[in-house]
């Protein structure tokens, strides 16, 4: 008797150990997300792009945040600003990003949305209180969508775009906009859609890291970086020379090596598209950022000045001068 207890004691043991084999393996593949399906989409080409409100930007003026009754949901963990996540009056749901990245942030959207490229939606709020968390000015508010599914990161040397217009345009753009920080976990896939006809957004998600300065040298550009500086980055070199059929920008910071392989070409290409953005525009994107006035004239003058000189290459190719 007491031998057959036991070997049901064991087989019962038998039994469970494999039960629970079966259950980690489950759990491991439901763990594993399906790749997301849909189009990649990057940029889009504008219709009119001379109409497009940058002041407004992507989202327009139904998607601005209903700042009557703001709740706190959480924090939100990582990067290089504090974050939180809130509910607006209205329902919708946002991520705030406080502090210096905030505005270079919201003008960064506005200019890649105006020239047809997929974005994040954002505003500047000027001045917030966020319950349990304190009174806060100049503030960046970016939606939260229930219909957007935010399905993973895309990778700088590796996506459905690598060698297209758009896609050496975006990286043209970092480097106008001083864009230091380019690595791939600050880029999204969002996924808009049913799987049958759902759109995969390619979106460069924290752009706060922008309209500063950092030099170009390898070992000095951790030290000298800077967000958010109208002063620096207008005083920053954009354009160098024009070598063979290559075009090197001055761009100090991470991959740097993205920025080798632009042609003259690219640079019409994108140029072709800026000078379509009228000065008020670029205006717009600033003042949309709560900037002060003299900044606004200071960050419109440089973005102007370096779309110039792109647009001055497609000139000189033109009349046979390069």
């Amino acid at each position: 008797m007491h031998t057959s207890k036991l070997r049901t004691v064991i087989l019962l043991l038998v039994v469970l150990c494999l039960s629970s084999v079966d259950v980690g393996v489950v759990a491991k593949q439901k763990k594993k997300k399906q790749a997301p399906r849909g189009t990649p989409v990057l940029w889009e080409r504008p219709t009119d792009i001379s109409s497009r409100d940058l002041f407004l930007g992507p989202g327009g003026a139904s998607m601005r945040p209903d700042l009557r009754r703001i709740t706190f949901l959480k924090e939100e963990k990582g990067g290089y600003s504090k974050k939180y996540r809130v509910r607006d009056g209205s329902g919708r749901e946002w991520v705030v990003k406080i502090g210096k990245e905030a505005q270079s942030e919201t003008s960064a959207i506005r200019l890649l949305w105006g020239l047809g490229y997929q974005t994040e939606v954002n505003y500047l709020v000027p001045r917030v209180t966020i319950p349990g968390k304190g009174t806060f000015t100049n503030v960046r508010f970016e939606a939260r969508p229930e219909q957007w599914d935010r399905v993973g990161e895309w990778k700088w040397k590796k996506n459905p775009f690598v060698g297209t217009p758009e896609y050496q345009g975006l990286k043209i753009m970092m480097a106008m906009i001083n864009n230091w920080d380019l690595k791939d976990s600050n880029n999204v896939i969002i996924q808009v859609g049913n799987d049958g006809d759902a759109e995969l957004r390619y979106i460069i998600s924290d752009l706060g890291a922008t309209f500063g300065h950092a030099s170009t040298t390898p070992l000095f550009w951790r030290l000298t970086r800077s967000r958010n500086n109208p002063s620096k980055y207008a005083k920053t070199k954009f354009f160098e020379k024009v070598k063979g059929d290559r075009v090197v920008l001055h761009f100090g910071g991470k991959n740097r090596g993205l920025m080798k392989d632009i042609s003259v070409v690219d640079a019409q290409w994108l140029s072709s598209w800026l000078s379509k953005l009228s000065d008020q525009q670029l205006r717009d994107a600033f003042r949309a950022a709560n900037y002060r006035p003299d900044q606004i004239n200071m960050l419109t003058r440089a973005v102007r000045e370096r779309s110039n000189e792109l647009l001055n290459l497609r000139r000189a190719e033109q009349i046979g001068l390069r």
